[in-house]
């Protein structure tokens, strides 16, 4: 039995949630999104809760029980709030910038580093050593967000590079005499 699947998503006031031919909609005030129903699952929408519920009792409509359910908090969570991730610059001459759709990052090579910000993505540098990205789904802020921080992912000697605000580095010491 799932222990994520049985518990109902709660719906937020000025958030809409609709079945229609087995997909599952999401309106609220930052966008909507859409979520296809498997065929192991079903939705079922009562009052201001959604409850999942698997079809059958297989191991396959068992696992996606929990991973709709998952799914579709994120998507509630994302159309009424939204999600947000910061990026730390660290390192001497380091510094992002955003001009017009793209995000222009100095890391340390010859070249600036240019990212073309993905439609849905908001992304903002409210000083240069720091990048905001906001968006409405879950997954496309986290992807960019690891995208942008591939370029210089931090190192252990000095830890110069692109980190996730919060994220500890592991350091380590450096050569001995």
């Amino acid at each position: 039995m799932s222990r994520v699947g049985k518990y109902p998503v709660t719906v937020p006031s000025g958030v809409d949630v609709a079945v229609v031919d087995r997909v599952l909609t999401t309106k609220g005030k930052l966008g909507t999104m859409s979520l296809p129903l498997t065929d192991y699952v079903d939705a079922e929408i009562e009052g201001n809760q959604v409850t999942i519920r698997p079809r059958t009792n297989e191991s396959q409509a068992r696992m996606m029980w929990g991973t709709t359910r998952a799914l579709l908090a994120a998507m509630v969570q994302g159309v009424s709030v939204g999600y947000t991730k910061t990026l730390e610059i660290t390192g001497t001459g380091f510094r992002a910038s955003v001009q017009g759709k793209n995000l222009v990052i100095n890391l340390g090579f010859s070249h600036d580093v240019v990212y073309p910000v993905p439609p849905g993505i908001t992304i903002t540098t409210p000083r240069p050593t720091a990048i905001t990205l906001a968006g409405v789904d879950k997954r496309q802020v986290g992807q960019v967000a690891a995208e942008i921080r591939r370029y210089r992912p931090p190192e252990p000697y000095k830890g110069k590079g692109v980190k996730y605000e919060g994220e500890q580095i592991r350091r380590k010491e450096g050569k001995k005499k």
